[in-house]
C-alpha cells in the first residue's frame, strides 16, 4: 500500500495517515472495473464432457455484474470510511484524547461518561432490502477493494482496522454481538481480547465500553452489522439497547456503523436509529427488486453469454419474460435458476441424447421443480404484497437446494465407475518427491495445455480415483483423453527413444501434422502412449521435464 500522488490536493486527506494509507478514491469506471468478477469461460469448454461441463456451470455461483446500486454503495462507502477518520487524526491531539476519554470510560464502566466533548465526524447508513438481491454479496465486493488491516509505524506503531463486519447475533443479544467483535479483531490481529473482555460473568456495560475502547484504540474504520432484522428476535429491551449501542458508536465514540438487513428490519431501524441517520445526513439505501427495463436487460445479456452446453441459445424475448416471471427480479433467484436450466440441458444432452437448447419451456419447468422452496416469497412479490416480503429474512434454502441438486447430477453424469471408485492413494512417484509437489506439477501441465484451474483439479481426483497406482505422466496421459472424449490411456511399457523417434515420424505423415488427435493416433499404432506421442512432438514436454528430472 503506498501513499496516493494524487490525494496531494485533498489536504484534509493527505494529512490524516488513517487515510493516506487507504487505496485510492476511484472513478465510476474504475470501480466498475475492480469489482466486476466475470466467471472463467472458454469456447472450448463446450466440447467437453457432460460432467465436466457441469463444474463449469457452478461458476456462476461467484458471478459479479456491478450495477447502479453498487456503484452507488461503493461511493458511499468510501466517503464514510474517509469522513469518520477525519476527526481522528493521529497526527493531532484529538486522537489522543479519544484514548484518554475511552479510558475513563472503561474504570467508570459507563459509555454515556464524557468529559470533553470531541468533535465526531463519523456517520452511518442502513442498506435495506429483499433477501437475494444482493445486499450482502454487493458490500462484500465493495470490501474487496480495501485492505482490512494497515500496520503503521509513524507516528506510533499501530495496526490500523479499515473495516469489520459481523452479523447480527441470533436473538438480538448485544452481549453476543461484543464476544464476536473481540473474536473477529484476535482473528484479525492476534489479541486475546475475547478471553480478556469476553467472559460470561463480565457486564454488558463492561464489554461494551471495552468493545468502544478497542475499536479506538485500532481506529476502526467502519463497522459493519449484517442481518440486522434478527435482532427481533431480543427478548425485553434487547433489541433498543444494541441499537442505542450503534447509536453511541457513531455520535460519540466516533465510530461509522453500516446496518445490513431485509425488510422486515425497517420498523426496527425507526426512532432513535433513524433520527442517527438523518442527522448523519447519508440516510438509507433501500434496494429494491429490479424491475424489467435496461438495468434487467443490461444484466440478463451479460449472464446468458455463459453457456457450457453444447448449443448456444438465443436469448429471446420470450425468454427474457419467463426470467423475469420465474425471479421476479431477485439476481440471486436468475443466477441459480439460469444454472440449474443449464445443468438440465446438460443431462439430457448426456442421458437422453437430446439437443443441450435452453427455452421458455425448460426454464419453467426447471423453476416448477426447484423453486418450490421460495415459492411464497415470490407469489409475494408477483402480488407485491409488502407485509408478506418482509417475513422472508433468507433465501439460503434455495441455495442448499441448488447445492443438492449439482451434488446429484455430478455423481449420474460421472457414471457409476465413479461412484465406486476406491479413494485416491498416493501417486505412484519417486520416493524422494513429495506429493504436493507433483500434484502441483501436474496442474501446471494442464495449464500449459489450456484447462482452467478448477478443471483441471476435478480431473486429476478422478483418473487418480479411476486408475490408482498410475505415474504422473500416465495421469496427464489419460486426462488429455478424456478432454479429447477418448477413453482412459492404460499404463504402457517403457519407451526407447528410439521408438519414440519412430512414432514422430508416423505423426507427422499424418495429413495434419498439427492435430493433436492424429499424433495420438499414430503413436497409438506404434505401441505409443498418448503421452509419449504428445511428448515426442513436443507439446507436454517443458511440464513433464520437471516430473521425470
Amino acid at each position: 500500500m503506498t501513499m496516493r500522488d494524487d490525494m496531494t490536493t485533498l489536504a484534509e486527506y493527505s494529512e490524516n495517515p488513517f487515510i493516506a494509507k487507504l487505496p485510492p478514491v476511484l472513478s465510476v469506471n474504475e470501480a466498475l472495473r475492480a469489482m466486476a468478477g466475470p466467471p472463467k469461460f472458454s469456447e472450448k469448454e463446450r466440447g467437453y464432457p457432460a460432467h465436466l461441463r457441469a463444474h463449469c456451470v457452478l461458476r456462476l455461483k461467484n458471478y459479479f455484474e456491478p450495477l447502479e446500486n453498487h456503484l452507488q454503495l461503493e461511493a458511499k462507502f468510501g466517503m464514510l470510511l474517509r469522513q469518520g477518520y477525519l476527526s481522528r487524526n493521529p497526527n493531532t491531539n484529538d486522537y489522543i484524547h479519544r484514548l484518554q476519554e475511552g479510558y475513563e470510560r472503561v474504570i467508570g464502566k459507563d459509555l454515556a461518561a464524557v468529559r470533553r466533548p470531541i468533535r465526531s465526524t463519523a456517520s452511518s447508513f442502513a442498506l435495506i432490502g429483499c433477501s437475494g438481491i444482493g445486499k450482502s454479496y454487493g458490500m462484500g465486493r465493495v470490501l474487496e477493494l480495501y485492505p482490512q488491516v494497515i500496520h503503521h509505524v509513524h507516528p506510533f506503531s499501530l495496526d490500523q482496522v479499515v473495516w469489520l463486519k459481523l452479523d447480527s447475533p441470533y436473538k438480538g443479544s448485544p452481549k453476543q454481538l461484543c464476544i464476536s467483535f473481540f473474536q473477529a479483531i484476535d482473528n484479525l490481529l492476534g489479541t486475546r481480547y475475547r478471553a480478556r473482555y469476553g467472559a460470561s460473568r463480565s457486564s454488558l456495560d463492561e464489554m461494551m465500553v471495552q468493545m468502544a475502547q478497542i475499536a479506538n484504540l485500532h481506529a476502526l474504520g467502519v463497522l459493519i452489522v449484517d442481518e440486522i432484522q434478527h435482532i427481533r428476535e431480543a427478548p425485553g429491551t434487547g433489541a433498543d439497547a444494541l441499537l442505542n449501542f450503534l447509536v453511541t458508536l457513531v455520535n460519540t465514540i466516533g465510530i461509522p456503523v453500516i446496518v445490513i438487513g431485509t425488510l422486515g428490519a425497517l420498523p426496527l431501524l425507526q426512532g432513535d436509529f433513524r433520527q442517527a441517520r438523518r442527522a448523519s445526513g447519508l440516510g438509507s439505501l433501500v434496494w429494491e427488486r429490479m424491475e424489467q427495463g435496461p438495468t434487467w436487460n443490461y444484466f440478463v445479456d451479460r449472464i446468458w453469454k455463459y453457456q457450457w452446453t453444447r448449443e448456444l441459445s438465443p436469448l429471446t424475448d420470450e425468454i427474457r419474460q419467463v426470467l423475469y416471471d420465474e425471479s421476479q427480479g431477485i439476481i440471486d433467484v436468475l443466477v441459480n435458476l439460469f444454472m440449474m436450466a443449464q445443468l438440465r440441458a446438460i443431462q439430457l444432452g448426456a442421458l437422453r441424447d437430446r439437443p443441450e437448447c435452453i427455452d421458455p419451456g425448460l426454464l419453467r419447468q426447471v423453476a416448477r421443480e426447484h423453486l418450490r422452496l421460495i415459492h411464497p416469497m415470490i407469489d409475494a412479490l408477483k402480488r407485491d404484497d409488502r407485509e408478506a416480503i418482509a417475513k422472508y429474512d433468507d433465501i439460503r434454502p434455495l441455495h442448499d437446494h441448488a447445492a443438492q441438486v449439482f451434488g446429484d447430477s455430478l455423481a449420474r453424469l460421472s457414471g457409476p465407475s465413479f461412484e465406486k471408485a476406491p479413494a485416491p492413494e498416493r501417486l505412484a512417484i519417486g520416493e524422494d518427491a513429495s506429493e504436493n509437489q507433483v500434484v502441483a506439477a501436474i496442474l501446471r501441465a494442464l495449464g500449459d495445455l489450456g484447462v482452467a484451474p478448477d478443471l483441471a483439479k476435478v480431473l486429476l481426483t478422478e483418473v487418480r480415483a479411476e486408475n490408482p497406482g498410475l505415474s504422473a505422466l500416465d495421469l496427464v496421459a489419460n486426462i488429455a483423453a478424456m478432454l479429447q472424449g477418448r477413453g482412459p490411456v492404460r499404463p504402457s511399457a517403457k519407451v526407447g527413444r528410439k521408438k519414440v523417434r519412430t512414432s514422430i515420424a508416423g505423426a507427422k505423415a499424418l495429413s495434419d501434422a498439427n492435430d493433436l488427435r492424429s499424433v495420438v493416433t499414430a503413436g497409438k499404432k506404434d505401441g505409443l502412449s498418448a503421452y509419449d506421442s504428445l511428448k515426442g512432438v513436443g507439446v507436454i514436454k517443458p511440464p513433464l521435464n520437471d516430473l521425470a528430472g
